[in-house]
């Protein structure tokens, strides 16, 4: 897959060039651009027979897959506290991924959650006054691009890359960890039709 990204708190330049951060924002970068049309197109189809209309179950899957075969920790609780980690809200406090220094949370979920999405990072990697199951010191956040919820069939309400951006000025002062805000780009060769839900391809 194709992607843009934006800088917060110089998360490029510390993923570009700090050995402690590089080859963990390389496994991440293989991951995305290692998922081709096929591949989605196939576990696609494969939901779809479970009532999926979009890419968005798709795409989350084939990160999964990719990052856990690396060696990622799927689901990881931030806080060690049983209150946190095995309440009724335990999902509330679980980053998706983390390794490391890197937290990783892959967003398609409604608008409303875009200041939770940028928070959870954080919470995983500042000091806090509840007892720390990971402690990571930066963060990337993966999220649809109004384009690929376009060709992708997401729901509107989803937040999109150009909406967590807007998101981060005035979260400046809360948001003191550096995260890499990464932009899926829609599929070269098909979208998914809005209103039949099935793969259409482009024309070569």
């Amino acid at each position: 897959m194709r992607f843009i990204t934006h800088d917060h708190r110089h998360a490029q330049n510390l993923f570009d060039t700090d050995p402690r951060y590089a080859l963990l924002y390389r496994e991440i970068v293989d991951v995305l651009e290692g998922i081709g049309d096929e591949q989605l197109i196939q576990c696609y189809e494969e939901n779809r027979r479970e009532n999926k209309k979009s890419l968005s179950e798709t795409i989350n899957r084939l990160i999964k897959e990719g990052l856990v075969a690396r060696g990622w920790q799927a689901e990881s609780a931030i806080f060690s506290d049983p209150a946190y980690k095995d309440g009724r809200d335990k999902n509330r406090w679980r980053l998706d991924f983390a390794k490391d220094q890197i937290s990783v949370e892959v967003a398609f979920n409604h608008g409303e959650a875009i200041a939770w999405n940028l928070i959870k990072p954080v919470l995983a990697c500042e000091l806090n006054h509840v007892a720390k199951e990971v402690q990571t010191s930066a963060g990337v956040l993966i999220c649809a691009t109004e384009a690929m919820k376009a060709a992708g069939n997401f729901d509107s309400a989803v937040g999109s890359y150009e909406k967590f951006l807007r998101y981060l000025l005035p979260l400046q002062a809360m948001l003191p960890t550096p995260i890499l805000i990464v932009g899926l780009e829609p599929p070269e060769g098909f979208h998914i039709d809005r209103d039949t839900k099935r793969v259409v391809r482009h024309a070569p």
